[in-house]
């Protein structure tokens, strides 16, 4: 029997989220690890915590219909995690099962919809790569660039926030696409990152651009064919300015816009008319009925060192908050995880 440290969402975040706006807390309610009799319920045992952008928005409340439901202050945040089960009343998990899904931030969460995870059937990868390139990320990446960006060997692809989970492993499909690829961060040791390590054609830091379009004028001086969009806002106005015809932009997310009292306006739509440019958002969820072909696909790239994965791994829940919020002033470099537990 053991208690359960907790991380807790204090207040809704007002701005960009901050640590105070959580607590790490011990529920005094001792869990007795064992699902309760006559459920379906799994009740795991917390190893790797993701922290995503899109967890910073749902600190927010909403005033708005978004699609999505913010976290309640005093209850337990949730996110995407890699988890041990450590009993299971559903009949696909067993005691010992390692898998991957939406878990709660703490140390033992009791699953109620188990339909929802994903069993790891593949060890000789590190476990932390499931709430990265083998996890909702990856699968991100995937399906949005092949699926809604339909490359072509030679094209030229544009990546903004390139370091992070998702868009250094689009940067490194087009490359395997034969594609010429640039990515844009915010400093320059993700800039260099980005070169020397993730085979980048180039990559700037937008921080230091006072022109975005001119930015974007130099890197693609013929246009560019492909955009994903991982922030919005300015960044997706400039590059409208730089399509080419019949141009594809995937609209993955919007970093960006999440903290904004007034979200910033696009200008240069009638761009997306003049040149034929094919814009369409995307959620991942649609895709995860093909997980195991996801799998299939890049596992092998995995395993040939064809593709590289950065990370940013800090040790245990107490540090949760801090590290969260940290990955909305860009301390992060790569796919940022928490270390709850080892085994």
């Amino acid at each position: 029997m053991v208690s359960n440290k907790q991380v807790v969402l204090r207040d809704y975040a007002e701005g960009s989220p901050k640590d105070s706006d959580m607590e790490v807390i011990t529920n005094n309610t001792i869990i007795a690890l064992k699902v309760p009799g006559g459920s379906d319920a799994v009740l795991v045992k917390n190893l790797y915590l993701s922290c995503d952008p899109y967890m910073g928005n749902l600190m927010h409340k909403f005033d708005a219909p978004t699609g999505f439901t913010s976290y309640t202050p005093g209850s337990v945040i949730t996110g995407y995690g890699v988890c041990k089960v450590m009993d299971s009343g559903h009949p696909n998990f067993n005691k010992g099962d390692l898998v991957w899904g939406t878990t709660g931030w703490e140390e033992y969460s009791l699953i109620t919809k188990p339909e929802d995870l994903f069993k790891i059937d593949h060890t000789d990868v590190p476990l932390s790569y499931y709430t990265g390139i083998l996890g909702m990320p990856g699968m991100t990446a995937h399906y949005g660039f092949y699926e809604k960006c339909a490359p072509k060997e030679g094209e030229y692809v544009f990546v903004s926030a390139a370091a992070g989970a998702v868009g250094q492993l689009v940067g490194q499909f087009a490359k395997l696409m034969g594609c010429y690829v640039v990515g844009s961060a915010g400093s320059q040791e993700k800039v260099d990152k980005l070169k020397e390590k993730l085979g980048f054609d180039a990559a700037f830091n937008y921080k230091e651009e006072h022109d975005l379009n001119a930015a974007l004028k130099r890197c693609f001086p013929e246009g560019i064919d492909i955009y994903f969009d991982n922030v919005g806002g300015k960044t997706l106005d400039a590059v409208l300015l730089n399509m080419r015809n019949n141009g594809r932009i995937a609209l993955c997310g919007m970093v960006s816009q999440y903290t904004l009292e007034q979200p910033e306006g696009v200008k240069n739509l009638m761009n997306v008319v003049t040149k034929r440019v094919r814009m369409e958002g995307f959620v991942v969820f649609d895709y995860y009925p093909f997980y195991s072909k996801f799998v299939e696909k890049v596992l092998p790239h995995i395993r040939e060192g064809k593709i590289s994965y950065v990370e940013d791994i800090v040790e245990g829940l107490e540090s949760g908050p801090s590290t969260l919020a940290g990955l909305f002033s860009g301390r992060n470099i790569g796919k940022q995880v928490v270390t709850v537990a080892h085994d």
